[in-house]
């Protein structure tokens, strides 16, 4: 909305030039997410507790989750508006990967809202059934991942890793691949999230990785010498992955241990959804399992604890997801959330490696 705005002022003032800069208004966008959780947060925070929008803690976890019974949660609807007014307002509207991101983010949200709204307020303790929010993630993820298809600017090619030359086309099956990748991000992030800023720590990171990743696919000359795919017009999710980034850390304010506010189901599966689909519009899809690898780690550590149960009787860890398990192998708490951040920043080292090493 600024930018549409103010940009046209240029011809008469120069100084509105700045505008034309992705990196100036990724920028403004980052400060206004983060004022706009200072602003917001301590109001929000007040309301889901007068409202007693508190969090139901299992009686089968770590005792000492039972001292967070009633923390407010649902604060996910801080980060969804936080990420979403801002990229409005600095974004060039006319741009439909913007569209697409905010359509996706704000439906995996409002998912989230429903599911959180029914376990929590309405005390349904079953939420949405599995079902029902496995099918509405399919749906919305459908609607994106055809619209993706159906963009001249987007090639259904899969960008391998360490192999400049190696990407191959999918056809008509880019459409499954790319619902795969963001129903898949959106619940590993929902997995993730059991500590107090255990989940936001590392998508404000894969959130800062993949604002690099979408400027440099927006820019032709920097994509050509890197031997990356080059997007049109993908530098504008650069503001909305800057406006990610800024709302994560306005919300780590607020939920870091111990945590004031939970972002509930209405954050991680926003957050993941958003983090899935611009991995697939700057056409670095398989590298999201390199970035995200926290969140891939604790996922697996799911899916390994049900098989292992179900053919064998046997468990793999104490307590799944993986978190789970070293706090009650007696980790502290902080230690656990920061050293998974530590990974997290390793991982997107290596993840940003994979430009110049092939």
């Amino acid at each position: 909305m600024l930018y549409h705005l103010l940009f046209p002022l240029h011809v008469d003032y120069s100084f509105f030039n700045v505008f034309r800069y992705i990196t100036f208004r990724t920028i403004y966008a980052a400060i206004t997410a983060l004022l706009l959780c200072f602003v917001l947060g301590p109001w929000l925070i007040r309301e889901l507790g007068a409202h007693q929008i508190g969090q139901t803690i299992r009686r089968d976890g770590p005792e000492r989750h039972l001292a967070k019974e009633g923390t407010p949660t649902m604060g996910g609807l801080l980060i969804v508006l936080a990420t979403v007014i801002p990229t409005l307002l600095w974004a060039n509207l006319g741009n439909t990967y913007i569209w697409i991101a905010v359509f996706v983010t704000v439906g995996f949200g409002t998912i989230g809202f429903v599911d959180d709204y029914k376990k929590i307020i309405r005390k349904d303790s079953k939420g949405l059934s599995a079902r029902r929010k496995f099918l509405s993630q399919l749906a919305l993820a459908g609607v994106a991942a055809t619209l993706i298809y159906l963009d001249i600017g987007i090639q259904p090619k899969v960008s391998i890793p360490f192999f400049k030359k190696l990407n191959p086309s999918l056809g008509v099956f880019y459409i499954p691949f790319v619902i795969l990748v963001i129903v898949g991000a959106s619940n590993a992030v929902n997995l993730t999230d059991g500590l107090d800023g255990l989940a936001i720590g590392p998508s404000i990171i894969s959130a800062g990785t993949y604002m690099m990743f979408a400027y440099l696919a927006g820019h032709i000359k920097i994509a050509n010498y890197l031997q990356i795919q080059y997007v049109p017009g993908a530098g504008e999710l650069t503001i909305f992955c800057g406006a990610m980034a800024g709302a994560g850390i306005g919300f780590l304010w607020y939920n870091t241990y111990p945590a004031q506010v939970f972002m509930g189901d209405t954050g991680s599966l926003s957050i993941g959804a958003a983090l899935g689909v611009v991995a697939v519009m700057v056409k670095q899809e398989i590298v999201l399992v390199l970035v995200g690898g926290v969140f891939v780690m604790e996922a697996l550590s799911v899916i390994l604890q049900v098989y292992s149960y179900k053919t064998t009787r046997k468990r793999i860890f104490r307590m799944a997801p993986i978190h789970h398990h070293f706090e009650l192998k007696g980790w502290a708490e902080p230690k656990i959330i920061v050293r998974f951040w530590i990974i997290s920043i390793i991982l997107a080292l290596l993840a940003i490696s994979t430009l110049k090493i092939r």
